[in-house]
């Protein structure tokens, strides 16, 4: 069944299939658009209580002073995981016919020059999260019905997910990282943050983890991250755990810097919903500390990232519910999609290695669309 939901996705439904579940709603009974986190947490609870349905689902966009764009919907389906069942190989997509980097490569690359500078300076950054977009346009409107059962087998360690925002717009992608779930009193965080891609063979592949792991200027960066999420989810836990050094874990193109924080809720009435306004945004999609990290974004980004680093997920009217850091990810319009890779930086980031990432990143969800013609070219 699992595997027949993500068929059976339609655009304007909200699709969720992570390793274990799998979330189909459909539907619009009521929307929440609130950019204050307990207003939007408020407006939920109460729009649930009113239509009796048993969740809501959506999106909230990278700047928090902006509108959540969450949905009650009519219809939701659940469950087990989509690879149950032995999904779709990756289909070959149609190509492009036009490919625009924001900003070009070498753009981009002297935009973390400059970051780094200001990392060095004297001052209060600690670390800045740099994005770059790349807009593809197509001869006729992008299928991603038909597109998104590739996705999934293709990610099978990742959240895919496909969640309508306003004018018509989907926010598609396959991302990684556990912002915050919540079951009952137990809550869940898993940041990420510091990256290299993955080797060309199995020797290479281990020597890049190997790297990660010994890298000061990575292990610096994700250590920013994880102080920063114990720091907010510690006043809501009566009990939280941090492991003292980061793991490691893989997507089909980067490998990662992993912290899996666990914590028990010293009050059960706070929802995942809550909790996420709490966390959001992470240094690992900001920076640290947040204003400054968010000012040089404005700055020396070309771009405005709308709900790319975001989040998106689900609460119930039960308080539980999942978020998922909105990386790895494209918006899609009709004939155009515009994808979105960012890297940390640090003090020590070399701009060339940074370019490099952010090309892996793109490559997650390119191959997963059957774009890997466009991959290999960045």
């Amino acid at each position: 069944m699992s595997a027949a939901l993500v068929h059976e996705y339609r655009r304007g439904a909200f699709l969720l299939a992570t390793p274990g579940s799998t979330l189909l709603a459909e539907g619009e009974h009521q929307v929440v658009a609130e950019a204050d986190p307990d207003d939007l947490a408020t407006g939920v609870a109460k729009a649930l209580a009113d239509s009796g349905a048993p969740l809501a689902v959506g999106a909230l966009p990278f700047d928090p002073a902006r509108p959540a764009h969450l949905v009650v919907p009519e219809h939701v389906r659940q469950g087990d995981s989509p690879h149950s069942i032995e999904g779709d190989p990756v289909r070959d997509g149609v190509l492009p016919v036009s490919v625009e980097p924001v900003p070009a490569a070498d753009a981009y690359a002297r935009a973390v020059a400059t970051a780094v500078a200001r990392l060095r300076a004297p001052g209060e950054l600690r670390k800045v999260v740099l994005a770059r977009a790349l807009r593809l346009g197509f001869a006729d409107p992008v299928d991603l019905a038909a597109l998104l059962p590739g996705l999934v087998a293709a990610n099978p360690t990742g959240n895919v997910f496909a969640a309508p925002l306003p004018g018509g717009r989907t926010l598609v992608g396959a991302t990684p990282e556990l912002l915050v779930a919540k079951t009952g009193t137990r809550v869940v965080s898993n940041p990420l943050a510091g990256s290299v891609p993955r080797g060309a063979t199995p020797e290479q592949d281990r020597a890049r983890a190997a790297a990660l792991v010994a890298s000061a200027k990575d292990q610096a960066e994700h250590r920013v991250v994880v102080e920063a999420v114990e720091a907010a989810l510690r006043p809501f836990c009566r009990d939280l755990v941090v492991p003292a050094v980061p793991s490691l874990v893989a997507t089909p193109t980067v490998w990662h810097l992993s912290t899996r924080i666990t914590g028990e809720l010293a009050d059960p009435d706070a929802s995942a919903l809550r909790l996420a306004g709490a966390l959001h945004p992470t240094p690992a999609i900001c920076g640290a500390p947040a204003a400054a990290a968010r000012a040089a974004i404005g700055e020396l980004e070309p771009f405005d990232r709308g709900f790319y680093s975001g989040a998106v997920g689900w609460t119930a009217a039960s308080g539980d519910g999942a978020w998922y850091v909105a990386i790895r990810c494209a918006q899609v319009l009709d004939r155009e999609v515009l994808l979105y890779a960012g890297a940390g930086i640090m003090p020590d980031s070399r701009p060339e290695s940074e370019v490099v990432e952010t090309a892996a990143k793109f490559g997650t969800l390119l191959r997963g669309l059957g774009l890997g013609k466009v991959a290999d070219s960045l």
